[in-house]
């Protein structure tokens, strides 16, 4: 290869490419936590815009609060019966989760900051077209599991939220000349009777508002958790491209064997780290939203069972979309944790796989150093408790069948949806 050559494939990133790169990569996720004060790098900002990002977390604190106290007040003073109680334990529990979930990514700000600006540094030192189109393949890969995740989200609010409560509306029964648009949640009467007007309007408005809040800052875990994964998974691909290149060498690579030894130890080094500061991100924010909405998947089978009524299309519908979208929040965090595991595992097997048995004396043991480091990688874990994995997502699968399968009913008194 000539010295042309040789320039013309090791000088790949310019500051245009860096950029648009970086966008492709980070843009989606930055377009879902912005709007509610918790993207890191704008929180860095001073003077008017950090009194505007405090401003919006205030209003998505109280929002999430006054939600939470209102039906709580409402299961305590006016559930009618046991039923009546259980029916609320579902909304508090996502009400609890998604403000537990908004003040630890606020919490581990610094955190997020770190691993987006170690991936800024990924994109603007890549420096083999071929790295680069392997990020890129990934960076594609992260943006289509984010919009899937949206899509699943977006889909249980637009039905729960709107929907429903249309498709409820009522007649009142005290004088019957006029109508309200049914609460997504119950609201107590001991703060305001939202069967009139303006107080529906704005009470509803305000359910309204905080369901936004919580499916946003639901959406945005979730999406922060598959950026990191997958870019984590691209830099594993880049490192076994250099493995396969270790023994003959690349045009951006370094010319002497040691050189090549070095860059791929720290490369794994780098990696490795990225991942240990994910893990320690994202576990606690995992452990939440894993047991979250285990608990939130099975309340809403027990809810289908009882309420089940083949001429409601809309409670169908309404439920189904709630089903699938807990289940894939718990499906999104073991996948990504599966895939980061299998990555790391590769890693291994490609260094055995290389032709090792060509280097000359120890320098065939750098090899063995890799496959120890790759046996012994970071795994994605839900509190430090629970492995991430499609083997973990099976079992709670399993777990919550059984659990509805069990459960003793009554379908002689079947209840309404949410009424």
């Amino acid at each position: 290869m000539t010295k042309k050559q040789r320039t013309k494939d090791t000088c790949v990133t310019t500051e245009h490419d860096y950029k648009k790169y970086l966008n492709l990569s980070i843009a989606l996720n930055r377009w879902l936590l912005k709007p509610f004060g918790i993207w890191p790098p704008a929180r860095k900002t001073t003077g008017i815009g950090k009194y505007f990002i405090w401003l919006i977390n205030f209003l998505c604190y109280s929002l999430m609060g006054f939600e939470f106290i209102s039906c709580g007040m409402y299961m305590v003073l006016e559930a009618e019966d046991t039923y009546g109680h259980i029916k609320m334990i579902g909304p508090l529990t996502f009400f609890a989760i998604s403000f537990l979930k908004y003040y630890l990514l606020t919490f581990h700000e610094d955190d997020i900051l770190e691993c987006i600006e170690q991936i800024k540094w990924d994109w603007k030192n890549v420096k083999s077209i071929d790295d680069r189109n392997i990020m890129v393949t990934y960076a594609y890969y992260g943006r289509r599991l984010i919009i899937i995740c949206t899509f699943f989200v977006c889909s249980s609010f637009v039905f729960f939220y709107v929907v429903a409560p249309i498709n409820a509306r009522s007649v009142s029964k005290i004088d019957g000349n006029h109508s309200y648009i049914q609460m997504p949640f119950p609201f107590p009467k001991t703060i305001a009777d939202v069967h009139y007007s303006p107080s529906n309007e704005i009470f509803f408005t305000i359910q309204f508002l905080t369901g936004i809040v919580m499916h946003g800052v639901t959406t945005a875990t979730c999406s922060m958790a598959a950026l990191f994964a997958i870019h984590g998974c691209g830099q594993i691909e880049v490192l076994i491209s250099w493995l396969q290149h270790l023994v003959d060498g690349r045009a951006d690579m370094s010319e002497t064997v040691d050189g090549r030894i070095a860059s791929i130890v720290s490369q794994h080094v780098r990696i490795l780290n990225f991942l240990a500061l994910t893990e320690k991100t994202m576990q606690q924010i995992a452990f939440v939203e894993f047991l979250g909405c285990t608990v939130i998947l099975c309340l809403i089978e027990y809810y289908i069972i009882t309420e089940w009524n083949p001429k409601e299309l809309t409670f169908a519908m309404t439920y189904t979309a709630l089903l699938l979208s807990f289940t894939f929040n718990i499906f999104i965090f073991c996948y990504i944790g599966e895939i980061v595991a299998e990555h790391c595992r590769k890693v291994g097997e490609m260094s055995y796989m290389i032709e090792w048995y060509r280097l000359i004396g120890n320098k065939k043991l750098c090899c063995v150093l890799i496959i120890a480091m790759s046996n012994s990688s970071v795994k994605l874990t839900a509190g430090n408790m629970v492995e991430l994995s499609i083997n973990t997502f099976s079992e709670v699968s399993v777990e919550s069948l059984y659990l509805l399968k069990s459960t003793k009913i009554n379908m002689n008194n079947p209840k309404r949806i949410g009424r």
